[in-house]
């Protein structure tokens, strides 16, 4: 039975986790406008994303999933992107998806859920730091502090909450994940 395990355990290190690594979304577009060995800060455009907010319990992450499985108004199935974030909006936690440049609020498929929306997010100055492990509010809440802290050191305004974006699947290896801390900041 050990002898199985282990066979188990080094297929899997030698097939499945490199795959799922190698697994991309597309990703929202930006570009580099500076970086220290801390953060960088990035300029993204404008970006569609879907968006639910809830107060309770409610998965935020299955309404979204299910509307880009096409639990939409046109049973469209859409890409899944990266990264997927959340902010606190009025005391009540947002979690937003991205969609593909394809899509604007043109053509992008209605939500058929009322608590699902399509919203833009207007384009700036973010600031952001790169950390793997768990995507675990402590983790989050960790990095966030040390990114406000270092702007604030280096006099950037932060004109928002505090975002939290992930990038990988939950199957991802905690020391293969990549998830950020941003804020959207002024520059002078």
């Amino acid at each position: 039975m050990n002898t199985i395990k282990l066979y188990f355990i080094i297929f899997c290190t030698l097939f499945i986790l490199p795959y799922s690594k190698a697994m991309a979304y597309d990703e929202a577009n930006y570009e580099i406008v500076s970086k220290n060995e801390i953060y960088e800060i990035r300029k993204y455009s404008d970006r569609l994303a879907v968006e639910t907010i809830t107060s309770g319990t409610d998965n935020n992450f299955r309404k979204l999933f299910n509307y880009i499985s096409g639990r939409n108004e046109t049973q469209e199935k859409i890409k899944m992107t990266t990264p997927v974030t959340q902010i606190e909006k009025n005391g009540n936690m947002s979690m937003q998806f991205y969609l593909p440049s394809k899509f604007s609020l043109e053509n992008a498929p209605n939500p058929t859920r009322e608590d699902v929306k399509i919203i833009n997010i207007a384009g700036g100055y973010y600031a952001v730091l790169r950390y793997s492990g768990r995507a675990s509010d402590g983790n989050f809440l960790k990095h966030k502090e040390i990114l406000e802290i270092e702007l604030q050191r280096n006099n950037i305004s932060i004109i928002s909450p505090p975002i939290r974006a992930t990038y990988d699947s939950p199957f991802t290896l905690p020391m293969n994940r990549r998830n950020e801390a941003m804020f959207k900041v002024e520059l002078n």
